[in-house]
This record gives C-alpha cells, structure tokens and sequence, in this order.
C-alpha cells in the first residue's frame, strides 16, 4: 500500500515533468530507446547524482531494485544499462540545459533574500571558469595541453543568493574569455570577474548595455592618469584614479575612460589593482565587491567534491556534458527543496540525509526536525540493579 511520496519523487517535484518534456521536444532523438523516455533518463542522471553511482551498471541495480518506489518517482520506462548509454550517446545535452535553465529560474524565484543589507541596491553576479578533468586516453576530443584533458564550466552566481544565474559548458583548449559573449546582460548589475577576463572590447560590450564591472587588473595594463582621489590609507587603499589607455588598440576596443584602484592586504600584504566603470562607489565599497568573486570558486569546489564529476558515465562530448548538466540540475533540486519546504541546515547536510533517505516515504521536513529533548530516547523500564533479583 503506498503510505506516501518518496524522497526521491519530493526533490524530482521541483520540475514540472510537463515542462521538461516541453523542452525535450526541442531536441528529439533520432531513434528513441525503447520504453525509456526523456524524463527517464534526467531522473536517472539526477539519482546518480544524488546517490553517488559509479558506474550505468551501478544505476541499472540500484533503480531496478526498487520497481514500484520508480513508478511513483515518474520513472516508468525500463531502465537499463544499454538504454542510459545510448541515451547518454544520442540524447542532446541541450534538454538537460534546458531543465536547468527552468530550475535556476525557479530556485532565483523560491530563493529568500539574505537578512543583511547589501553593499549596492542592485544584483552582484560572480563570473568564472572551472575546468572538470576528464582522462585524455578515453576523451581525446577534450584535449587541454601536453597530457591533460578538461572541459571547462562557465557560472554567472548571484553572490547574494548563492545561486548560479546562468552556466555554460565549452572546451578545455577554449580560453574562458570566450564565455562573456554568452552570458546574459542585466542593465545596473555588477560582474566581478578575475584578470582572466581583460578584454576591453568585451568589457565595453559590458558598459555599452548598462552593466557595471569589477575586473582585476593585469599587470602590463599600459595607461594614463588622468585624475587621482586621496584614499584612507588605513582601510589598505593605496590609490583612487581615473584613467584612459594608453596602447592604441586598448583605446579602440574601450574608448572610455575606466577608474583604477589599488590596495593592499592589511594582513597578508597582498597588492591587487581593479578596474571599474562604476565611478560613484566608494573605494573600499569596490573592493568588497571583488571580494564577493571568491563565492563562485565556493561553488566550484561544493559541486566538485560533493556530487559525482570525478569520473563519467560517457567518453562522448555529448555524455560529459549530460552528466555536468545533470550535476548542476541535482544542486539546484535540493537548493529548491531547501527552499521551497523551508529545510534546515546546509546543503551539504540536506544532500548527505537524502542520499541514504532516497527510498523513505517520509515527507521532508521530518527527515531534519530535531528531536525534542523532552522525549525520553527508550521506552523500556529502568534496567534492575543484580540485587533486586
């Protein structure tokens, strides 16, 4: 008798099965697996994720197990190992981009505004690259430098919420660069970004549409002062300046001019100079901003070390992709179950009990109450002392 909805089927409500085979008609398959359809396998995909598979033959044992828990999960095709890898192999990346494009939507929705007051009235977003290694005998096609291979994952994270805004997936060999032609613009924003993403006719491209930047600075930027601010030296600010470019193709790439500020670690006495083309905040208020970048490299490292991107189910393009999307789509589940249930803790926490909790048909917010200290933790009577016998 089915007493409840499982675990597994609470965290798989957080995308309408509607809506992600709206986005899989997109992209139908030539020849579609027998009985195994595209909600199939992303819920496939997103249980080897949350439960740390290793292999298409872990899935395979692992879902078949339990037949009927699958049925009520939304699974009803038969899952199966030859099924998953030409699924993997013909399937296109894109219907699970597409789902997580609906979830970020929708995490950014559900998500609560931090209680602490932000440094701007507007969005930060943290942009960087991670590169994912991959073995270069089984994918040669990913192949990086000498002897490594590597796919690179772009994210734009909103700082403030913690959530990523926007990703995308591209080669190892491409430079990260590249990525800022694809990432969305949002007018009166700010874009951290690290000194890999100098490239002045792409952050004019920034300031042409109303964006904001916070970029660190190389160190052969070639440029004029034209004005300079007195800084409190206190706060480890060394210089405030406005200034124009000097190398003649920097100049056409960015006809403006840009505000350059240097400062120094108080306690590590580290040196870093920053470009903006917001010319209004203070100082140490851009500073900060650069210093909200280092949340994106947070995020990195949690989905690296916490879901399954250290081996691949897949050595095609396609399969790599699929699984690093489906990665991101089981973050942003359990985000969203966090949210939308008002779960407690961490997201590390909440991933470890739905990992061994997958199959329960206990709703949620059970799983994380405390238990109350009153509550007496056995039932049984005082154990008798040898004597009373």
């Amino acid at each position: 008798m089915n007493t409840g909805r499982t675990v597994f089927a609470q965290l798989l409500e957080g995308i309408d099965r509607t809506e992600f085979e709206r986005g899989a008609r997109a992209h139908p398959l030539v020849r579609r697996p027998r009985k195994f359809s595209a909600y199939d396998h992303f819920a496939a995909m997103v249980f080897a994720q949350l439960t740390y598979r290793q292999s298409l033959r872990d899935i395979e044992a692992s879902l078949n197990a339990r037949p009927t828990q699958l049925y009520h999960a939304g699974i009803r095709g038969k899952v199966s190992r030859c099924n998953l890898a030409y699924a993997n192999e013909h399937r296109s990346w894109r219907v699970f981009a597409a789902a997580a494009e609906v979830l970020m939507r929708r995490a950014r929705r559900l998500a609560r505004q931090p209680a602490t007051t932000t440094l701007v009235a507007a969005d930060i977003f943290a942009f960087d690259a991670s590169l994912i290694d991959v073995s270069l005998a089984l994918c040669p096609w990913a192949h990086r430098q000498q002897s490594k291979a590597a796919v690179r994952l772009n994210v734009l994270l909103d700082t403030q919420l913690e959530l990523p805004q926007f990703a995308s997936i591209t080669e190892g060999n491409t430079h990260e660069v590249h990525a800022l032609d694809h990432v969305p613009l949002y007018p009166g924003s700010f874009y951290v970004l690290d000194r890999g993403y100098v490239d002045f006719r792409r952050l004019y491209r920034l300031h042409k549409h109303g964006v904001f930047f916070v970029v660190r600075a190389k160190s052969n930027l070639r440029f004029r002062v034209l004005t300079s601010t007195k800084v409190d030296r206190t706060q480890g600010l060394r210089c405030d300046q406005i200034i124009r470019l000097n190398r003649r193709h920097s100049r056409e790439d960015d006809p403006e001019h840009l505000r350059r500020i240097r400062y120094r670690n108080p306690t590590y006495g580290h040196t870093f100079v920053f470009l903006t083309n917001h010319f209004g905040l203070a100082a140490a208020i851009v500073t900060e901003l650069y210093r909200r970048r280092w949340q994106v490299e947070l995020f990195f490292r949690w989905i690296k070390q916490h879901l399954r991107l250290r081996w691949f189910f897949a050595t095609s393009p396609n399969g790599v992709r699929i699984q690093i999307w489906s990665a991101l789509c089981a973050h942003l589940l359990v985000a969203i179950a966090q949210q939308r249930l008002r779960l407690p803790g961490t997201l590390y926490q909440i991933l470890q009990i739905v990992s061994v909790c997958i199959w329960e048909k206990s709703p949620l917010p059970e799983l994380f109450a405390e238990a109350d200290p009153t509550t007496p933790t056995s039932d049984l009577p005082e154990q008798l002392m040898l004597n009373d016998f």
